[in-house]
């Protein structure tokens, strides 16, 4: 995958797609259009896969391995926890 590609697509997955999510959400609230739970939820679904993607594709870019991350992660999660 190109920079500009990588780029692209973390732009999508981290304003983009949370703020689009957010609208119909709201915009559905408010107007009464049903289902805009359901779409917001497949939207973030969407996002969360395409961040996960480009995270596993920026790990191997910079030659981690997933041990790492995963170790990672889960230190992250015990902070959270705190």
């Amino acid at each position: 995958m190109s920079n500009k590609t990588y780029d692209t697509l973390k732009y999508i997955a981290l304003i983009v797609l949370p703020a689009l999510a957010t609208l119909i959400l709201a915009l559905t609230k408010i107007w009464g259009i049903p289902y805009g739970e359901a779409i917001a939820a497949t939207i973030t679904a969407v996002d969360t896969f395409l961040g996960t993607t480009l995270k596993i594709s920026s790990i191997n870019y910079n030659g981690r391995k997933l041990d790492d991350v995963v170790a990672m992660v889960e230190e992250m999660e015990r902070e959270k926890e705190e």
